[in-house]
C-alpha cells in the first residue's frame, strides 16, 4: 500500500511539472496552429490522479488493509 500510495504522489507532481512546463513553453501567439492544450490535460491527469489515491486509500481503510492511528485523547 505505501509503495502505491508513493507511485500516485510521484504522478501527481509529474503531472504539476508537465503542466509548469507548457505553461512557461507557450507563447501567447502560435504561428497559425491550434493550441494543444498540454496544461489543460496535465492538470486534468493530476486531478484525476488525486481523486484515485483519495479511493484507493478510503478502499484500503475499508477492507481493514491500513488503521487510522490518531492523536491519543488527552494528549
Amino acid at each position: 500500500m505505501t509503495y502505491l500510495v508513493a507511485i500516485a504522489f510521484v504522478a501527481i507532481l509529474g503531472s504539476l511539472g508537465a503542466a509548469l512546463y507548457y505553461m512557461m513553453k507557450g507563447d501567447g501567439q502560435s504561428s497559425g496552429k491550434h493550441p494543444s492544450g498540454g496544461m489543460a490535460k496535465a492538470l486534468a491527469f493530476r486531478v484525476g490522479f488525486s481523486i484515485l489515491l483519495f479511493v484507493c486509500i478510503l478502499l484500503a481503510w475499508k477492507l481493514g488493509y491500513i488503521q487510522p492511528s490518531g492523536i491519543p485523547v488527552g494528549a
